[in-house]
């Protein structure tokens, strides 16, 4: 399986959304150099297919883009929530593994569900740490391991 990265996101504090970059750096047991929501742990990287992203704009409101539901790289070509737990991913000059799919809305909801009133990140997002690091940029390839 294969696939593309759409854009990289990086927010200084946590409870907000993020903001696309250029390049990223990550690093291996931390998650992306700079974002908030690095350090030790199963979730340091988040993940969401731009395609979950166009399905809200159609279904609820228009203008949602990259980095608006707080995930780290946002991709094309992927069902990101079907890949298991345990499976290795190369991104760009990184290898991650995927840690979990999907995650409790926070409880006062995050922005996007205080603003529409649903977010897709709780059951279509997934969560890796980074087992080799490095370089992720728009237009990198994604290759899952089979």
């Amino acid at each position: 399986m294969k696939g593309k990265v759409v854009a990289v996101n990086i927010s200084e504090n946590k409870g907000e959304q993020k903001h696309s970059i250029e390049q990223g750096v990550f690093k291996q047991d931390h998650g992306l150099v700079g974002d908030a929501h690095a350090g030790k742990g199963l979730r340091q990287v988040s993940l969401l297919g731009q395609e979950s992203i166009d399905k809200m704009n159609q279904n609820m409101v228009k203008g949602l883009c990259s980095g608006n539901f707080a995930e780290n790289i946002t991709t094309r070509g992927l069902v990101l929530y079907e890949i298991r737990v345990g499976t290795r991913i190369r991104i760009g000059q990184t290898v991650q593994e995927v840690t979990q799919i999907g995650k409790k809305c926070h409880d006062s909801g995050c922005a996007v569900m205080r603003e529409v009133g649903s977010c897709i990140m709780p059951s279509e997002g997934i969560f890796t740490k980074v087992v080799q690091g490095g370089v992720v940029k728009p237009g990198d390839d994604i290759e899952v391991a089979e």
